[in-house]
């Protein structure tokens, strides 16, 4: 007999535009593991109209009442960081399983209480951290493991997004210049990147940043008015990674050529690349498709490694490109929730991630090294 689907709750849906739309509904829809049935939106008219648009039986104004309700097994939290606390701590009283977007929180210490709460609850608290789940990456981590790279000597990062370029962005775009909000460059760019060097090669021991607001003011599209910019778009770090291999990272906003994600890893046996590529490259490893290229000969130029089938179990034409690494982690946590493993990122690892930001902050501040807690 097939397993009941796990039913899904999802908090922040638009029908018109939004992450909702574009990669958890498509990617849940994908998977026979799950079955949708409810949304909500601040307001309820918003949440029924959405809910008609996407034949959900169920539309919810109260978070509390969403997560409550019986047939609600998961919570899936898509909204701006500065709810993430209030909805997820709303979630894990009613002592349902939850994926909540990154960042976690906009604080550390709002992380730290969300993964504490997490821990009494005893449920399942998964983490939007999905460029893990990326086949490349996932084929990376397993030729690395099986010595591909020998001992690791460096890791060089370039990571660029379109946002601001020409001076100009989108009115949904708004709240990502402002500090307060905690999904700026540092945040966003960062965290999912430097998150998926840490689960390549280990985690960042001590950094030594300096970050800048380079376009200080941007034009918004729709109605040419100019906002001010409070965020860091460009951010500039040294690292040492545990075991005394050196990372070089420049993260950075408006590019105005084709913007582009590139980690590469040097060893003394071989070397590696991972390249964002495909139309939603420029948005960053944990949404664009990815690439992976090798090297193992002295002089040899780098090639593209072919990625074994078993890892596209999915097929990404089914989801869309920014739906799929979603998918494949959604399909990874059916399998922790029904087996009781755990091998999507949870609030714990969002917890760490967290910590390396506020060592970034400080070094950035100060103008010191400093190690990460």
């Amino acid at each position: 007999m097939a397993a009941k689907p796990i039913r899904v709750g999802i908090i922040g849906v638009n029908p018109r535009q939004g992450w909702a739309m574009r990669a958890h509904i498509p990617a849940l829809r994908a998977l026979p593991d799950y079955e949708i049935t409810a949304v909500g939106t601040s307001r309820i008219e918003s949440a029924r109209a959405a809910a008609e648009h996407f034949a959900v039986r169920h539309a919810f104004a109260d978070p509390r009442e969403l997560a409550e309700h019986p047939e609600v097994d998961l919570v899936v939290v898509t909204v701006r960081v500065p709810a993430h606390l209030e909805l997820v701590s709303a979630a894990l009283a009613a002592g349902k399983h939850v994926y909540c977007e990154w960042p976690l929180g906009r604080t550390t210490e709002e992380a730290d209480q969300l993964a504490k709460a997490a821990a009494a609850a005893g449920v399942h608290a998964a983490l939007g951290l999905q460029a893990r789940s990326a086949p490349a990456f996932e084929h990376a981590r397993r030729l690395i493991a099986d010595g591909y790279l020998g001992e690791l000597k460096a890791v060089t990062v370039h990571a660029s997004r379109p946002k601001g370029a020409g001076g100009e962005l989108p009115e949904w775009a708004l709240y990502t210049v402002d500090r307060a909000t905690a999904a700026g460059t540092l945040e966003v760019a960062g965290g999912h990147t430097l998150d998926a060097v840490q689960q390549l090669v280990g985690g960042i021991e001590q950094v030594s940043a300096t970050m800048t607001v380079r376009q200080s003011t941007l034009r918004v599209a729709e109605t040419g008015a100019q906002v001010a910019v409070t965020s860091p778009d460009e951010l500039v770090l040294h690292g040492t990674l545990a075991g005394g291999a050196l990372l070089a990272a420049h993260i950075q906003e408006g590019r105005i050529a084709t913007p582009r994600t590139r980690i590469e890893l040097a060893g003394t046996r071989g070397d590696l690349a991972l390249v964002t590529a495909g139309p939603a490259g420029p948005m960053g490893l944990q949404i664009g498709e990815l690439r992976l290229l090798g090297a193992t000969e002295p002089g040899q130029e780098f090639a593209e490694l072919p990625i074994p089938a078993d890892y596209f179990t999915l097929d990404p034409a089914t989801v869309g490109q920014q739906g799929f690494h979603v998918a494949r982690q959604y399909a990874q946590l059916a399998a922790d929730l029904r087996g009781g493993g755990h091998t999507v990122p949870d609030f714990e690892d969002g917890l760490g991630l967290h910590r390396l930001l506020d060592a970034i902050r400080r070094s950035d501040e100060t103008g010191t090294r400093q190690h990460v807690a």
